[in-house]
């Protein structure tokens, strides 16, 4: 299906998922919202994560709507003592990229919005094979791009075609996570250090520190390297986990009890990480699958979240009409 179809569907079914009849129907009583980047200029990062005004209006139609934002924390316990007061989300954001502090916490002050921040070790000891970002800063930087793995070369002159291509390759490599270490040659051969882009987009530890401070921030983990834990051995995904928890304990001295599996879908995580992020001592993990939370079938090592590119999407997904539509 197209962008332009999905876009119409999210449409459609966001009008509908307005009504207030729909909404008690199909509604949840609670749903995590999945975030990354937030940008000022969302078109100069090739449309790769959130805008300002977006997370904006992510924010006003939340409390617009009745929905309380609260912690992790608090949303799981509500919803254990079957609290009804109101409908509650938590805002989580993955990575640890540094706009979530430079652009978003501002915003997230203003409204008193509490969150959470999933972060995986490499990205502040600037160790993780960023992949993605490798694969910005290449078609950012030429206007003919050559995939050697994919076997495909970009003529891309202008943004929109950057764009385009960038997704393209994004989505061959998610298909098969290992296929993101066959894009090491080409980002050596065009110069491009992922080192660099760790430390120009992502939180240090010093910066971190910082922000375990304050009171509307939360912590997880979000393993080591960023590995899609199903590719890897069973020792592996589990060191993965408990050394990143680990490190996030020693350097925010806190206790770190939650955790948000890499990629998150069904070629990245299932049952056996669910098992092994219970075993290293975490009480709850998040997926990227699509959904809200529903008490009488919530698995709390296989939490889904609300991911989305657009309102409409974003609308459609919180007025939990989506998921009745797709389960028809």
């Amino acid at each position: 299906m197209t962008q332009i179809l999905k876009d119409c569907l999210y449409y459609g079914v966001s009008r509908a998922g307005e009504l207030p009849f729909v909404q008690a129907r199909f509604a949840a009583r609670a749903a995590i919202i999945l975030l990354h980047e937030i940008q000022r200029d969302c078109q100069a990062e090739l449309m790769t994560g959130t805008s300002v005004s977006f997370l904006e209006y992510i924010l006003d139609w939340l409390q617009r709507e009745g929905w309380s934002i609260v912690s992790l924390d608090e949303c799981l316990e509500r919803l254990a003592r079957n609290d009804q007061s109101s409908r509650y989300a938590v805002l989580t954001f993955d990575d640890g990229y540094r706009d979530n502090v430079s652009v978003a916490l501002p915003i997230l002050e203003r409204h008193n919005a509490p969150f959470m921040m999933y972060v995986p070790t490499g990205a502040p000891t600037r160790s993780m094979q960023s992949w993605w970002l490798g694969l910005r800063k290449l078609f950012l930087s030429k206007d003919t791009v050559a995939i050697d793995a994919l076997g495909r070369q970009f003529h891309c002159p202008d943004t929109r075609s950057k764009t385009s291509a960038l997704a393209e390759v994004t989505r061959w490599v998610h298909q098969d996570y290992r296929r993101s270490a066959m894009l090491a040659p080409t980002f050596k051969q065009n110069g491009i250090s992922l080192v660099a882009l760790n430390d120009a987009y992502f939180l240090d530890e010093r910066e971190l520190g910082l922000l375990a401070r304050h009171p509307l921030a939360s912590f997880g983990g979000h393993t080591t390297s960023h590995a899609a834990l199903a590719t890897l051995d069973e020792p592996s995904a589990r060191a993965e986990l408990a050394n990143n928890r680990a490190y996030l304990e020693n350097l925010l001295q806190r206790s770190v009890r939650h955790v948000a599996y890499p990629y998150g879908g069904p070629r990245a995580c299932d049952v056996r990480e669910e098992h092994l992020a219970c075993e290293v001592g975490f009480q709850t993990a998040v997926t990227t699958r699509q959904g809200q939370l529903r008490e009488h079938k919530m698995n709390h090592f296989a939490l889904p979240r609300i991911g989305f590119s657009s309102r409409s999407g974003f609308t459609a997904r919180m007025s939990g009409i989506m998921e009745a539509v797709q389960a028809l």
